[in-house]
């Protein structure tokens, strides 16, 4: 599906939709207690959920939906398992080490670009506790069962191959200790982990030492669905409408259903927006954007790399100045590699930008429109859809299907909005 989206301009309120990290973790943790239980999420799921949920069935978990949301069963162990993981690296590294703990042989699948992301670290982690894969990569079976003991991997590769392994190893039958080799890069998604499994009853302690930091997992644990259990708005998404906000003169967007306390790095959007430029609106749940000056800034995306594609939209709608993004090398291996693409997709538009190894200098100045390659990825489709905003003249995003990846509706509520859109399917 193509859609071409005018130039014009976004205002009003829209609510937040379910964040995709809390969904995978709650979900997961949820199929592994003892009781199961309800949670607050409803059908139509994007891609990566559904993804997660499909897995989770294979290994032997229940869902049915519900008026007040998904009732989930808890899982029942299985002799084999064939896992499609589709597009979502998530799914994948979250529930490869659970899996063996709770199945004797599975086979994993995916499609895009999944197959080429690295998971060699935590397969070789898996190797020397127990667990024999054939093939290194997806396509990929897998046999044994996952024991505990100590573990070494580094923290800066990917955060999901450390909650993948904090999901897993209270199963085991003994203690566990992991120790990062380097320091951790996405903390606040390790959090998030933490957080939820806590949530759920678990038990592990954390130290820190200088930038390194070990984990310590009790080992035969059971955990219990809460009593209470919500739903964090996604602060990765509603970040699109509010630069929507940022980019715009008079008016504004809102989001509703987020919380300013959430564990959500890329909740750093807000002041980000703020300290460029913008205006800022705040009350109870909702917060807003609206445009005032757009200043160039500069800025580090170890923590918030999900957020580079619409902060260089944001950098190039600047009158004058050079941004700077660095620490931004891992976002080679998204699904796309979002250095190249994000530049790619500014110079479509008549922009100006720098690609180097690890970063983007983005340069402001006047977009004016033209045709996009989305690269199959969710984030490429929203950007490009946020920047027509600003253009000369309409932008044609290619294979913009890649939205539904994340957010399904992405272009309902963009309408929703004000804004203009024609759709070639």
């Amino acid at each position: 599906m193509n859609v071409t989206c005018f130039p014009g301009r976004l205002s009003g309120t829209i609510r937040a939709i379910p964040s995709k990290s809390d969904a995978h973790r709650k979900l997961i943790c949820a199929a592994l207690s003892e009781n199961g239980g309800l949670i607050p999420l409803y059908a139509p799921f994007c891609d990566d959920i559904a993804a997660t949920v499909r897995c989770l069935k294979a290994l032997g978990a229940g869902f049915a939906e519900t008026e007040t949301g998904l009732q989930i069963m808890p899982v029942q162990r299985q002799a084999y398992a064939a896992l499609d993981c589709g597009e979502s690296g998530s799914t994948l590294r979250f529930l490869l080490p659970a899996a063996m703990c709770v199945c004797g042989k599975i086979s994993v699948t995916g499609s895009g670009r999944l197959p080429e992301r690295p998971i060699r670290t935590l397969t070789d982690a898996m190797t020397a506790h127990g667990v024999r894969f054939h093939g290194t990569s997806l396509p990929l079976t897998a046999e044994g069962e996952l024991h505990g003991g100590c573990y070494e991997i580094p923290g800066n590769i990917s955060s999901q191959f450390l909650s993948g392994l904090l999901m897993a190893l209270p199963f085991c039958d003994t203690d566990s200790e992991i120790r990062l080799t380097t320091p951790l890069q996405s903390a606040a998604y390790v959090g998030m982990t933490l957080d939820t499994l806590r949530l759920f009853g678990a038990e592990i302690a954390v130290r820190r030492d200088g930038e390194r930091f070990s984990y310590f997992i009790k080992g035969k644990q059971k955990l219990h669905f809460p009593d209470e259990i919500s739903m964090d708005g996604d602060w990765s998404n509603a970040a699109f409408w509010l630069t929507a906000g940022a980019l715009q003169q008079g008016g504004g967007v809102s989001v509703s259903g987020l919380s300013r306390a959430s564990v959500q790095g890329d909740r750093a959007i807000l002041p980000l927006l703020c300290d460029a430029g913008a205006g800022c609106t705040g009350q109870g749940d909702t917060v807003g954007t609206f445009g005032s000056e757009l200043r160039s800034f500069d800025v580090s995306m170890e923590e918030i790399p999900d957020l580079l594609p619409i902060l260089a939209v944001r950098a190039a709608c600047a009158a004058e100045g050079v941004s700077h993004f660095v620490h931004a090398e891992r976002l080679r291996l998204k699904e796309s590699d979002r250095l190249t693409a994000t530049a790619e997709l500014l110079r479509s538009l008549g922009g100006k930008a720098d690609e180097l190894p690890d970063g983007l200098s983005v340069y402001g100045g006047t977009l004016r429109g033209g045709t996009v390659d989305a690269k199959n990825d969710h984030r490429l489709v929203m950007a490009a859809a946020i920047a027509a905003l600003k253009c000369e003249l309409p932008v044609t995003i290619l294979g913009a299907e890649a939205v539904n990846k994340s957010y399904p509706a992405f272009f309902t509520d963009y309408c929703a909005l004000g804004g203009r859109i024609q759709r070639e399917d």
